[in-house]
């Protein structure tokens, strides 16, 4: 920070995205189904929810990774 601003990540794509948006755009694009089957893990396929996916993922940084970079690959060819 310098002055009380915020400095862009020029290396952190997401920086300034919740988490929260990413997971949201994601089950929009894909859907619960689809998004199970591209990224296997039980939170995406047994009763989905927002808000116990996003539980899952900010206590599992593997499973984190592999959803930022799919909505990292959806973003690049919009």
């Amino acid at each position: 920070m310098i002055n009380n601003e915020v400095v862009p990540q020029k290396n952190n794509p997401l920086h300034g995205t919740p988490l929260k948006t990413i997971l949201e755009t994601l089950v929009e694009q894909y859907g619960w189904e689809e998004l199970a089957s591209r990224i296997r893990i039980n939170c995406f396929k047994e009763n989905p929810s927002i808000n116990s996916s996003l539980v899952f993922l900010r206590r599992t940084p593997w499973a984190r990774e592999k959803v930022e970079k799919l909505y990292l690959r959806g973003v690049a060819h919009e």
